[in-house]
């Protein structure tokens, strides 16, 4: 069996590292750019995180050839660069029948698409998984267990996946095929995590961050269903078990955003700094602009899009969060 792995970050080097014993053949692709002799000769990355590869770990920047008899091709690309991805497999050969499934969290933010509506876009006949979940890679590179969600239309592909990349005592891994629902509850969790980092850092409380982990989960409920998910998903892996692990934790960096923000740093400061991608950046706009169109409250998601791209302070947004007009209580409509 062969994995093709596309993207050389963080999280694409750390699923490698992890499916090392399920696949004879593993080939990371990258452009040039984002390959170094550490990473091509050792094997190995230090930064964000250290990562030591095996030694048949295959690194290349030719496309055709990376996916050439790949039985999964894994995208853990930036949600920015999925479809220019897309369109480079296209002219590369992919196969419909290969399985192309996808690490990233986000939407795109000009059409305001699912990662899976955009490669779908690009590759209507391919056959696309969403793998989504609580999946901090720090803890996995520590051989700490967790769960999460592989989702597919067709759950004969699903299970397909799901037995390959199913790491016994580490990596368990569970079928869906509300894909809507997966996608959503990934991606529109990481806004609430950098609100959840925000209140950290100005010690807000255990009742705060309790308050904020509800409120923000209704948020995502109300969205997701309004958008054809099934509400019980949200409160799974993808939903609820990734809310709560990104929330909770300084290892996620939408929860460091947040806690950055929390001190008053601007959002450009705050990336240079970081060094990586944090996809609820740009989520909370697109979460704001898909909230005016279906035309749903989105109060959390609302003021952390506030605070990253306006420069309203931290005790303002809490003020604006907290003075809302009184109302019932609601999860979904």
């Amino acid at each position: 069996m062969k994995l093709t792995v596309l993207g050389p970050g963080c999280w694409g080097l750390t699923l490698a590292w992890l499916l090392n014993d399920n696949f004879e053949d593993i080939v990371i692709w990258g452009r040039e750019c984002d390959l170094n002799e550490d990473l091509i000769i050792n094997k190995h990355c230090s930064k964000p995180l250290e990562v030591q590869l095996d030694k048949k770990v295959l690194f290349t920047s030719n496309l055709k050839e990376a996916i050439k008899d790949a039985d999964i091709i894994l995208s853990v690309v930036a949600t920015s660069g999925v479809r220019s991805v897309c369109e480079q497999l296209k002219t590369s050969g992919i196969k419909p029948e290969q399985p192309l499934v996808n690490a990233s969290k986000g939407l795109e933010l000009n059409t305001l698409m699912r990662m899976s509506q955009v490669i779908k876009d690009v590759l209507p006949e391919q056959k696309v998984v969403i793998l989504s979940g609580p999946t901090l890679a720090k803890e996995v590179l520590m051989g700490k267990p967790t769960a999460a969600c592989v989702a597919c239309e067709d759950i004969e592909t699903a299970e397909f996946v799901q037995k390959a990349c199913n790491v016994p005592n580490r990596f368990r891994l569970y079928t869906n095929t509300d894909v809507i629902g997966v996608e959503l509850g990934g991606s529109l969790k990481n806004v609430i995590a950098i609100a959840s980092g925000f209140a950290h850092t100005m010690d807000l409380g255990d009742n705060c961050m309790g308050t904020l982990l509800t409120r923000g989960m209704a948020e995502i409920v109300r969205l997701s269903v309004k958008l054809g998910a099934n509400p019980s998903t949200l409160y799974g892996l993808s939903g609820m078990g990734d809310l709560i692990a990104t929330c909770s934790s300084p290892m996620s960096r939408n929860y460091t955003v947040g806690a950055m923000l929390g001190k008053g740093k601007k959002i450009n400061d705050i990336l240079n700094e970081l060094g990586s991608v944090a996809e609820g950046v740009k989520t909370s706009k697109a979460v704001c602009d898909l909230a005016e169109k279906l035309g749903i409250e989105v109060p959390v998601s609302g003021a952390i899009h506030e605070a990253v791209y306006t420069d309203i302070t931290p005790q303002e947004v809490l003020s604006k969060l907290m003075n809302r007009k009184l109302k019932k209580e609601e999860t979904y409509d």
